[in-house]
């Protein structure tokens, strides 16, 4: 029976349409940035490795639509999260839609973080910092949700974003093993043939 560690991380960035989760995503990954608003149908991934801890870990950001009508589709997309990026207008709804179909085990410790986008357009913003603050204290008694005012556009915070919630959820205990079984060679051959006959 042979174990190897797997350190991909599988992170869900949620959150209204037009609150820049694919800037995010694309800031982060590729560091680029497009002020084209493109809307998201169903959903789209991306991956980066990043050394944490020294780790090589692989981070698959999935980037979800933000209207109503794809909101069906978030079980296949949530199952097998690591991590959720809550980029925010409605907090309490992504949070709570999110939990209930992804089923985490101790929803309580499930690493979250919210970005507060746009910084750098003060007056789109939907939602002041100061109540986005008190939101994250209010929701985790154990341990307050981490919370960053970002700029997709001017890469404010972004990376340190990424990393905080990769970090979170390493802590959290979200590296798995891997179980390889024992294989079983079916190209070996019996030094002993049967032969069958059909009448």
């Amino acid at each position: 029976m042979l174990h190897r560690k797997k350190v991909l991380l599988k992170v869900i960035i949620l959150g209204d349409s037009g609150v820049g989760k694919t800037s995010l995503m694309n800031q982060y990954v590729n560091e680029k940035f497009s002020s084209q608003y493109k809307a998201t149908i169903g959903a789209d991934f991306l991956t980066k490795e990043i050394m944490l801890d020294n780790k090589l870990v692989t981070m698959q950001i999935w980037d979800t639509a933000g209207q109503e009508r794809f909101q069906s589709l978030g079980v296949a997309f949530y199952r097998g999260a690591d991590a959720c990026v809550l980029s925010f207008e409605k907090l309490d709804t992504w949070r709570d839609e999110f939990l209930a179909q992804a089923g985490p085990r101790d929803s309580d410790a499930f690493p979250f973080i919210v970005l507060g986008n746009k910084v750098d357009k003060e007056s789109e913003r939907r939602v002041p910092k100061e109540k986005a603050q008190e939101w994250c204290r209010g929701k985790n008694v154990q341990q307050p949700i981490q919370h960053y005012e970002t700029s997709a556009k001017e890469a404010t915070s972004v990376e340190e974003a990424f990393q905080a919630i990769a970090g979170s959820a390493l802590q959290k205990g979200q590296e798995d093993d891997i179980y390889v079984p024992e294989t079983i060679d079916l190209s070996c051959t019996s030094s002993k043939r049967e032969s069958s006959s059909c009448c």
